[in-house]
């Protein structure tokens, strides 16, 4: 059974509340990116229009499990702007070196899940396992829950797909 982080940021709580069904459906770990500088009001709001189009990255904190002892982390963020949100490009940005296989999982109004997908691909040098996006309207009528047990289960077998393969000239039995 392969070990699989859940790490979530949420604005409003929507993202949170796709994060926390995944783990309970899959039984997986969930950690959470909190900014140090809440948003607040139409103030808040203003901010994440400016992070995401400017692609500012935003002041973190993270005080879950190393990602690096997991086997891999799917990362849910709100789209905002049609682009990433700062907090989520935070912590991509600071970790990517300590992220093993990701999947990418988008909670949008409407647009710009293919943008964060591509954003995260960038950040972290390659591509996403797999990725899935849900609307908010979605998500707050509940009709997004078979769809993310459906990914979920593929996540979970993409990474028992994932064996490694070590050449011949290595392998203990070659010699």
């Amino acid at each position: 059974m392969n070990k699989i982080l859940v790490v979530v940021y949420s604005y409003t709580g929507t993202s949170r509340k796709v994060a926390e069904l995944l783990c309970s459906q899959q039984g997986w770990h969930m950690a959470e990116i909190v900014e140090t500088r809440p948003r607040a009001g139409a103030l808040g709001s203003w901010r994440c229009l400016l992070d995401s189009l400017f692609r500012r990255h935003s002041a973190i904190r993270y005080d879950g499990p190393p990602t690096k002892s997991f086997d891999a982390v799917v990362l849910v963020s709100p789209i905002w702007a049609q682009r990433l949100s700062g907090p989520m490009r935070s912590f991509v940005g600071t970790r990517r070196h300590h992220l093993p296989d990701v999947a990418v999982i988008s909670v949008m109004g409407g647009r710009g899940a293919p943008n964060a997908v591509a954003e995260i691909s960038r950040l972290i040098g390659r591509a996403p396992i797999l990725d899935a996006a849900f609307t908010t309207s979605e998500v707050d009528n509940g009709s997004f829950a078979t769809r993310l047990q459906a990914f979920g289960t593929a996540v979970r077998s993409a990474e028992d797909t994932q064996r490694a393969v070590r050449p011949v000239t290595l392998s203990p039995q070659a010699f």
